[in-house]
């Protein structure tokens, strides 16, 4: 299986009800917003009556970190099968990643689609989003820190490379879904490829 099959894995419906809720809310905050849904839409999704949800997760907050430390691990795995890749390899494979299993133009990033509501929503959530962002910047680190540098020439520092990419990967996520066209998400990662070192 390619690296970049397995990004912001979640748990795909099947005989764990728990695993069809994840997944269906993950799909509803990709689509909707965490905001834009409720328990009795995941309900609804799943075949189950709302109060079968109190079984699983007592709140939508619970509900909202479980996606978001399925897509962490989904990350994690995904980064991790990259291991070894050239930094221009690792670097294209996340914007494929952000591209393709994302679906640009049809969603968002799940812990993208929390910012619009973030005075809203739970201490909980706003800091398992942040830790996502911090895992996806750090890894970005890594991989613009080892890009080889012109002779010369001052190169901005990774860390701030990396929350730019990430910044602009967002935007371009959420750009995309505004317009229902991949083409305006490829079009700002051009763009982004165009202003990056080498």
């Amino acid at each position: 299986m390619q690296a970049s099959a397995v990004p912001y894995a979640v748990p795909k419906p099947g005989p764990s009800t728990r695993a069809q809720i994840v997944g269906v809310a993950s799909d509803l905050i990709k689509t909707r917003s965490y905001l834009g849904f409720s328990f009795q839409d995941v309900a609804d999704a799943v075949g189950i009556r709302k109060a079968s949800l109190y079984h699983h997760f007592a709140t939508k907050e619970a509900l909202g970190i479980e996606v978001v430390r399925h897509s962490l691990e989904g990350f994690k795995t995904w980064s991790a099968r990259l291991g070894g890749k050239a930094p221009k390899d690792a670097r294209d494979s996340y914007f494929r990643m952000y591209r393709n299993d994302l679906h640009a133009g049809a969603g968002v990033c799940p812990t993208g689609a929390m910012a619009p509501g973030w005075d809203c929503i739970g201490d909980e959530v706003r800091q398992a989003v942040r830790e996502l962002r911090q895992e996806q910047v750090l890894w970005l680190t890594g991989v613009l820190g080892a890009w080889p540098r012109p002779k010369g020439k001052a190169a901005p520092a990774a860390g701030a490379l990396a929350g730019f990419v990430f910044a602009v990967c967002q935007g371009a996520l959420l750009s995309a879904r505004m317009t229902g066209r991949v083409a305006d998400f490829d079009e700002a990662v051009a763009q982004l490829k165009a202003s990056l070192p080498g």
